[in-house]
């Protein structure tokens, strides 16, 4: 299959209040088209620096990055970045926050706000568009927060932590909605997250960073013997335990 993305030797140093910091170290790997990447290491290896290089805001200090074979250079319609928390704004319904991307853009249409009602009633908003962010669970915000970030139709979406505000029960639920939209709409995901068993649930392959400058550690190859390859079903496959314990000793985690 055809990279969609693709990181060759990629550094990133930067200056901070108490001097220079090495913060990435000749990162390279590469992502195709459909498939979902969950990168994780230690706090501080520069696991969301690298979202942020990959979504176009940060440019690397060298190496090269390549999306569809064309070098980042700024913030790209192809991708979609969809943060910790969902910032949807207390004082915009629903629907009127689904669509500020798209106004932002300058792109709205009535066919983008057609496409933005069919989300809505597809992934069991509708009813709620005319509602307020505080009316809504967590879980039913971070779904209408992928739903904003959907309709500005990108290829790539970007999860920073996406889901790590959640308590635990409700984390593994919209682990569940959130997964099967993205499959659904056949997007291409990297999340980033600080769960082993989230990442090992979801994704088709782990990038393992190591502690920082980070660099790839290990990439495993996820292959779990569950029927039906949802987040939930993952996590009762014979094969997790295995991938949990390898990926726990390489983050080298202490406790």
């Amino acid at each position: 299959m055809n990279s969609v993305v693709e990181i060759n030797d990629l550094n990133m140093t930067y200056q901070s209040p108490n001097g220079e910091v090495h913060a990435l170290d000749n990162i390279s790997f590469s992502v195709t088209d459909g498939e979902f990447i969950a990168i994780v290491g230690p706090s501080g290896c520069g696991k969301s620096t690298l979202l942020s290089i990959l979504s176009g805001l940060l440019p690397p200090t060298s190496g090269q990055v390549l999306l569809y074979g064309e070098p980042i250079n700024g913030p790209s319609k192809k991708t979609g970045y969809m943060l910790q928390k969902d910032h949807l704004f207390e004082w915009r319904s629903i629907l009127k926050n689904i669509l500020l991307g798209v106004e932002i853009q300058r792109a709205l249409t009535p066919e983008v706000e057609k496409r933005a009602i069919q989300f809505l009633q597809t992934y069991g908003l509708y009813e709620f568009r005319n509602k307020y962010p505080e009316q809504l669970s967590g879980g039913m915000r971070q779904r209408a927060a992928l739903i904003r970030t959907l309709v500005t139709d990108p290829q790539i979406l970007l999860l920073d932590e996406a889901f790590s505000a959640l308590d635990y029960q409700t984390r593994l639920v919209v682990n569940e909605d959130i997964y099967k939209i993205i499959k659904k709409e056949n997007k291409t995901a990297i999340l980033v997250t600080h769960d082993i068993a989230e990442a090992i649930s979801m994704a088709d392959r782990v990038i393992v960073l190591s502690q920082r400058p980070g660099t790839v550690k290990q990439i495993y190859d996820i292959q779990l013997s569950c029927e039906l390859r949802t987040p939930l079903h993952c996590r009762e496959a014979p094969e997790f335990r295995y991938y949990f314990q390898k990926i726990w000793r390489e983050l080298d985690i202490h406790v």
